[in-house]
């Protein structure tokens, strides 16, 4: 069964941005993924997002569902049929939905993780926590919404950051069924960002010595999407196994 084109608003999302020595991050990737480079940086992160209206696109916005959700992610270009493409990596979805969780990899693509979310918003002020219920993997963020966006160094200013995740559109996770990857792109024609400050971040993900050894991921910068409808368009699985990862 093709899975079903999604639509949705989103509401709320944080995207909260690392700067990653490249050959770390390259061991964290699937064969046949390489880290997208940015002023000699590679680009990881967490999506802290918040959808509502979700349903068929046929359907109407009433009937849709409203979730919190999270991504941990990595900025990746591929070879393809026509040159590079580029697009993130997602090791890891989790949700506090059930529907979510239930239909992640089953009538939609990428499997969800189950988590606990606590949030508090205001105008001008975003915290986002979650833990997730089998114990790997704990975030808290606090941002501000600021004029511009200020102290990074990956991006010069909000319009190249914004030209960069707009041309990160399309998503692949792993799944548990196969050496194969889901894929999703997201569609809008209402693209809009917003620059951000971070004023405490914690992730066991990105602070995990494991994974990242000492001084090798550092935090950059936030951004922020607020009321934005979109599109959910499935993509064709992309195989991942010792011999590369052939795109489809």
């Amino acid at each position: 069964m093709r899975p079903p084109r999604l639509a949705s608003v989103i509401e709320r999302r944080l995207l909260v941005n690392y700067r990653v020595e490249p050959e770390v991050a390259a061991r964290l990737l699937p064969d046949g993924l390489r880290p997208q480079l940015i002023r000699g940086h590679a680009v990881a992160g967490i999506c802290l997002l918040r959808l509502g209206s979700v349903r068929p696109a046929w359907a109407p916005a009433a009937v849709g569902l409203r979730s919190e959700n999270a991504a941990h992610r990595f900025a990746v270009e591929w070879d393809g049929p026509d040159g590079t493409e580029t697009g993130v990596y997602i090791p890891r979805r989790d949700t506090a939905s059930r529907i979510n969780r239930w239909a992640g990899g089953r009538v939609f693509p990428g499997e969800h993780g189950h988590a606990e979310f606590e949030v508090r918003e205001s105008e001008d002020t975003v915290r986002v926590a979650f833990s997730t219920h089998d114990s790997d993997t704990r975030v808290d963020v606090t941002a501000e919404i600021t004029p511009s966006l200020e102290g990074s160094e990956l991006f010069a200013d909000l319009e190249e950051a914004s030209a960069f995740f707009r041309g990160g559109s399309k998503g692949y996770s792993p799944t548990s069924a196969g050496p194969h990857l889901d894929g999703m792109r997201l569609d809008t024609d209402a693209w809009r960002i917003e620059p951000g400050r971070i004023t405490s971040a914690r992730s066991s993900y990105f602070e995990d010595p494991d994974r990242f050894p000492q001084g090798s991921t550092v935090l950059d910068s936030v951004l922020v999407m607020r009321d934005v409808p979109v599109r959910w368009q499935p993509l064709p699985r992309l195989p991942s196994g010792p011999a590369g990862l052939l795109s489809a």
